[in-house]
């Protein structure tokens, strides 16, 4: 650009040339400054959108990897949510037992009897009643009802 200023101006003569050259070369810089503005509108509107398709294109990737990493996670609190509550559930069970067999010593002690006791005495009571049933007393229907419930 330069040299074809120099050449014009060379080439001229005097002041009407000059002049010539010079509007004629300011106008080839307005048209090469639109020229480059249309090609960066037309650029950048590709360029935007290529932008786009890439930040989609990442935005699916990363949703992928946040899922994939989220199901990781909940399958393993779930793992550890599951043991915890297995070793719960033992504990608890270790507990009931200990404390099933205290109070069973401690009804020992004070002299309180078992179901078993229970229901043996009761069918003792039973056959006793038939006993004196078949010697010819009574019948005690009464006090075997109440046995029964006490037993129960």
């Amino acid at each position: 650009m330069v040299r074809k200023l120099k050449a014009m101006a060379r080439g001229a003569g005097k002041d009407g040339n000059l002049a010539a050259a010079i509007k004629e070369s300011a106008q080839q810089i307005w048209l090469a400054g639109l020229g480059a503005f249309s090609k960066a509108q037309e650029e950048g509107s590709k360029v935007f959108e290529a932008l786009v398709r890439e930040g989609n294109s990442i935005q699916k990737r990363t949703m992928q990897m946040t899922e994939d990493k989220v199901s990781e996670v909940t399958s393993r609190v779930a793992k550890v949510a599951g043991e915890v509550q297995k070793q719960a559930n033992q504990s608890w069970d270790k507990l009931e037992s200990v404390f099933e067999e205290r109070v069973e010593r401690a009804m020992k002690r004070i002299g309180v009897p078992t179901s078993r006791e229970v229901q043996a005495l009761t069918r003792r009571v039973e056959e006793l009643t038939a006993s004196v049933h078949k010697l010819g007393g009574k019948p005690a229907k009464k006090s075997t009802a109440r046995a029964r419930k006490a037993a129960a």
